[in-house]
């Protein structure tokens, strides 16, 4: 583990604090360690993971610009 400090407006400090205990959480660090994870396993399926994310990593390694990436995927419709 290691410590990450991150700033994050009051209210939305306040609303993990009442939605934890009503997830199950012992707290709001704890549920925005499930928030963090949830999204970044989401990620990780969609871009690391899949086919279409491994195409993009091996263009991206060959030169291709971002911007041609992204216009590609979406008339392609997927995420770059």
């Amino acid at each position: 583990m290691t410590i990450v400090t991150v700033r994050m407006p009051v209210d939305m400090i306040e609303s993990m604090k009442r939605i934890a205990p009503l997830r199950g959480f012992s707290g709001y660090q704890p549920l925005l360690k499930h928030y963090v994870s949830e999204g970044l396993r989401k990620d990780e399926a969609e871009f690391i993971f899949s086919a279409s994310g491994r195409l993009i990593d091996a263009l991206k390694k060959q030169g291709i610009s971002e911007k041609a990436l992204e216009e590609a995927a979406k008339e392609a419709g997927i995420s770059a």
